[in-house]
């Protein structure tokens, strides 16, 4: 088995803070977050072409010298037990490795910090912790959230904690309450939301909070943090 790797951007300034970095995005997920992008990879990844490793591998061999790294989302990464394989042939390559994650696998992800497959992590913090389900609109264990936090947090590799806000579903309470869960990490991003295209159409059309506002949130949250940035 190879990793359901369902598309590929082959240049992405943003993707990886710092970095020139392919980023490939994987199918399936299993949270239901209502305004996510991301539809087809979550809701229909099998009616997508899987890209063979390969061919990914090949390209990467290609942009030796000028690409940094790759940055690894989806979809959901650390669903995938074909993950730490294909990471260690991108590692072979002398890439960097970049994951994103909802922090939902924890045995996962300390098996990639462990094995010395992942150079960042950035991990989506959904919400207040006891707003995670309805937020997430799925089954979730609090308790693997906690962990990957600590797991973070804990490695000496590079990472960040963000948060999508969107408004009428993460107020700035909540915002406070998850940079109180969150105190000390090394770095945390307030996003912007993108309306279009969401997993659940009543949000498809929700105007975002203006870029003065997300300002406003994140001088509010930045005495927690080492580093607090927007990103919109």
């Amino acid at each position: 088995m190879t990793l359901q790797i369902k598309g590929i951007q082959k240049l992405s300034l943003i993707d990886y803070p710092g970095k020139l970095c392919a980023t490939i995005f994987v199918g399936e997920c299993n949270f239901r977050c209502p305004y996510c992008y991301n539809v087809s990879l979550v809701l229909e990844p099998k009616n997508l072409r899987t890209i063979p490793e390969q061919d990914v591998l090949d390209f990467l061999s290609e942009r030796k010298g000028f690409l940094d790294g790759i940055c690894v989302g989806g979809g959901e990464p650390t669903i995938h037990k074909e993950l730490p394989v294909f990471l260690s042939k991108v590692k072979k390559l002398d890439f960097l490795v970049k994951v994103d994650t909802n922090g939902s696998k924890p045995k996962m992800l300390k098996r990639l910090i462990d094995e010395g497959l992942v150079d960042y992590i950035a991990m989506d913090f959904k919400a207040p912790l006891r707003k995670y389900r309805e937020t997430v609109r799925a089954e979730v264990d609090i308790e693997n959230i906690k962990e990957s936090v600590g797991l973070i947090r804990a490695s000496e590799i590079d990472y960040e904690f963000r948060i999508t806000m969107v408004p009428g579903l993460t107020t700035e309470e909540d915002l406070l309450e998850i940079a109180k869960t969150l105190k000390s990490s090394k770095r945390f991003v307030v996003q912007q939301f993108r309306p279009g295209r969401t997993l659940e159409e009543s949000f498809k059309d929700v105007a975002p909070y203006s870029i003065e506002k997300l300002e406003e949130f994140r001088q509010r949250v930045a005495p927690f943090f080492r580093e607090c940035k927007l990103r919109y």
